[in-house]
Protein backbone atom coordinates (compact mmCIF):
# COMPACT_ATOMS: atom_id res chain seq x y z
CA UNK A 1 0.00 0.00 0.00
CA UNK A 2 1.84 3.65 -0.84
CA UNK A 3 1.59 6.02 1.67
CA UNK A 4 -0.94 7.91 0.35
CA UNK A 5 -3.52 6.43 2.80
CA UNK A 6 -2.54 8.67 6.12
CA UNK A 7 -6.35 7.90 7.11
CA UNK A 8 -6.27 4.47 6.93
CA UNK A 9 -4.76 2.52 10.00
CA UNK A 10 -4.23 -0.97 10.64
CA UNK A 11 -3.30 -1.86 14.36
CA UNK A 12 -3.93 -5.36 15.84
CA UNK A 13 -5.89 -4.38 18.72
CA UNK A 14 -8.25 -2.56 17.01
CA UNK A 15 -11.02 -4.58 15.04
CA UNK A 16 -8.53 -7.24 14.84
CA UNK A 17 -6.14 -5.95 12.54
CA UNK A 18 -8.93 -4.89 9.73
CA UNK A 19 -8.09 -1.18 8.26
CA UNK A 20 -9.46 1.76 9.84
CA UNK A 21 -10.23 5.35 10.02
CA UNK A 22 -7.31 7.34 12.05
CA UNK A 23 -7.51 4.60 14.58
CA UNK A 24 -11.04 4.48 15.28
CA UNK A 25 -12.84 1.62 15.85
CA UNK A 26 -14.87 2.43 12.50
CA UNK A 27 -13.43 0.19 9.63
CA UNK A 28 -13.24 1.36 6.28
CA UNK A 29 -15.29 -2.04 5.28
CA UNK A 30 -18.54 -0.43 7.35
CA UNK A 31 -17.89 3.31 5.14
CA UNK A 32 -18.19 0.81 2.03
CA UNK A 33 -20.90 -1.32 3.38
CA UNK A 34 -22.94 2.08 3.95
CA UNK A 35 -22.57 3.49 0.30
CA UNK A 36 -23.01 0.10 -1.51
CA UNK A 37 -26.48 0.67 0.58
CA UNK A 38 -26.90 3.72 -0.96
CA UNK A 39 -26.20 5.92 1.22
CA UNK A 40 -24.80 9.09 0.30
CA UNK A 41 -21.68 10.66 1.42
CA UNK A 42 -23.86 13.40 3.21
CA UNK A 43 -25.96 11.38 5.21
CA UNK A 44 -22.95 9.35 6.32
CA UNK A 45 -21.12 12.47 7.67
CA UNK A 46 -24.66 13.23 9.69
CA UNK A 47 -25.08 10.14 11.36
CA UNK A 48 -21.33 9.80 12.07
CA UNK A 49 -20.13 13.25 13.28
CA UNK A 50 -16.63 11.51 13.95
CA UNK A 51 -15.99 10.80 10.51
CA UNK A 52 -14.71 13.79 7.65
CA UNK A 53 -15.12 13.92 4.00
CA UNK A 54 -11.76 12.75 3.32
CA UNK A 55 -12.23 9.35 5.06
CA UNK A 56 -14.83 8.15 2.59
CA UNK A 57 -12.56 9.33 -0.10
CA UNK A 58 -9.94 7.33 0.96
CA UNK A 59 -11.62 4.66 2.09
CA UNK A 60 -12.76 4.25 -1.69
CA UNK A 61 -9.30 4.97 -2.99
CA UNK A 62 -8.25 1.94 -0.78
CA UNK A 63 -10.49 -0.19 -1.80
CA UNK A 64 -9.74 1.02 -5.33
CA UNK A 65 -5.76 0.03 -4.80
CA UNK A 66 -7.16 -3.27 -2.90
CA UNK A 67 -8.87 -4.67 -6.26
CA UNK A 68 -5.88 -3.78 -8.28
CA UNK A 69 -3.42 -6.00 -6.63
CA UNK A 70 -2.43 -8.86 -7.61
CA UNK A 71 -2.47 -12.38 -5.84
Amino acid sequence: MPDVFRRITVTPGILDGKPCIRGMRFSVAQILRMLAEGMTSKEILDEHPDLEDEDITESLLYAAQLSEEQR
